[in-house]
């Protein structure tokens, strides 16, 4: 079962002492991580610069045996996010985006899912919204979609578009095309103010989304589907941080649709597959950056 992961991979530069800390990031880069550290075939899609930091990306990537046939070498430098921890310990980023690698999309690289047949794709975070790239991946999608189900985390970044019609019209563009859309509390609220979630939930899957999943960081997250609504709670840890932990439970999400089929994602077989992503997020939040859990650490749990 091949699992195409597409979007940034950056450098975060946390917080140190005296200097910043370089970790290799980007939302689907610790996706498709979080992907292979469960054991399935993943191909990461994105342009990986020659620069020491697109080198360190790339060795961490493979470490993980993330594969990356599928992406771009480029000359040019690798995007960076500045990344501060508020008090609570919650991620906030500025991002050096500008003729980077990272953002490099062509259809003249991009694979050709009529050959390759991938049986998932998952997408999201600011390759959706960064122009001319966004665009270029979304006419991209439309075919992907014809062989397989869209999977998409808008990972809202209001530090790089802070015109939220803008960023509202993106988003729903993207939700249109999707069969499961994995959002968190911070997302919505910033996006639909005033709106509550479940009426954003609902619509989009009255639109024809089989799954919405809001996560709720502590409180963990809730499912909607057609037939119903699931919930299940957060795991207490000592935290870290919670940088990757949104990741984590969208690779949560793509592993049930591999494993058991969209048809999975209702019911019981949703609470279960949502406790899981709990437990997986919980050990992500538990150490520094994003280091989500290996399979033989969920089944300790």
């Amino acid at each position: 079962m091949s699992i195409w992961v597409c979007g940034e991979v950056l450098i975060d530069l946390l917080p140190g002492t005296p200097e910043r800390i370089a970790v290799v990031g980007g939302g689907p880069a610790n996706t498709a991580k979080a992907l292979a550290r469960l054991g399935h075939d993943v191909h990461f899609i994105d342009g990986i610069s020659t620069d020491a930091y697109g080198v360190a990306a790339r060795a961490e990537l493979l470490a993980d045996e993330v594969k990356l046939d599928l992406a771009l070498t480029s000359d040019k430098p690798t995007c960076l996010a500045i990344v501060t921890l508020g008090e609570d310990r919650k991620a906030s980023y500025e991002f050096k985006i500008d003729g980077t690698a990272t953002f490099d999309f062509d259809l003249n690289w991009l694979p050709d899912p009529a050959v390759h047949k991938p049986n998932v794709l998952h997408i999201g975070t600011l390759v959706t919204i960064v122009e001319p790239g966004a665009s270029v991946l979304y006419d991209w999608a439309l075919k992907v979609a014809e062989f397989a189900p869209i999977v998409f985390d808008p990972n809202i970044r209001p530090s790089v578009m802070s015109d939220r019609d803008r960023y509202q019209a993106a988003v729903e563009k993207w939700a249109a095309i999707s069969s499961v859309i994995k959002v968190s509390d911070d997302d919505l609220t910033w996006l639909f103010p005033g709106q509550p979630f479940e009426e954003i939930a609902k619509r989009w899957v009255s639109d024809g989304a089989a799954l919405v999943v809001v996560t709720r960081g502590v409180n963990g997250s809730i499912g909607y589907t057609e037939s119903g609504v699931e919930e299940a709670h957060g795991v207490k840890i000592d935290l870290a941080d919670t940088v990757g932990a949104g990741d984590t439970v969208g690779a949560i999400i793509v592993e049930a649709m591999i494993q058991d089929g969209i048809l999975s994602l209702q019911g019981e077989g949703l609470k279960k597959i949502l406790t899981r992503a709990a437990k997986a997020a919980a050990i992500t939040c538990s150490r520094a950056g994003a280091q989500p859990p290996y399979k033989h650490e969920l089944t300790k749990i």
